[in-house]
């Protein structure tokens, strides 16, 4: 259990899910000719780390205020 919820907030995971995602969306934007799919596939990845960075701030606000109730 403990390992597994080492993984779940790792950085290693994190980087992997926006390489991923960075991936998918450039074979996406690629396949439909959208203008520089190497760039702009960067948006929906950068998308993915910074809400995955705020992640442990709203969780702190839920668990103190939210859940108590």
């Amino acid at each position: 259990v403990e390992a597994d919820k080492a993984w779940e907030t790792s950085v290693t995971r994190r980087s992997l899910i926006a390489l991923m995602t960075y991936a998918v969306v450039v074979v996406f934007l690629w396949s439909i000719d959208a203008p520089s799919p190497w760039f702009n596939a960067i948006v929906p990845a950068v998308g993915f780390i910074i809400s995955t960075l705020s992640l442990p701030f709203f969780k702190k606000v839920w668990m103190e205020y939210c859940h108590e109730r």
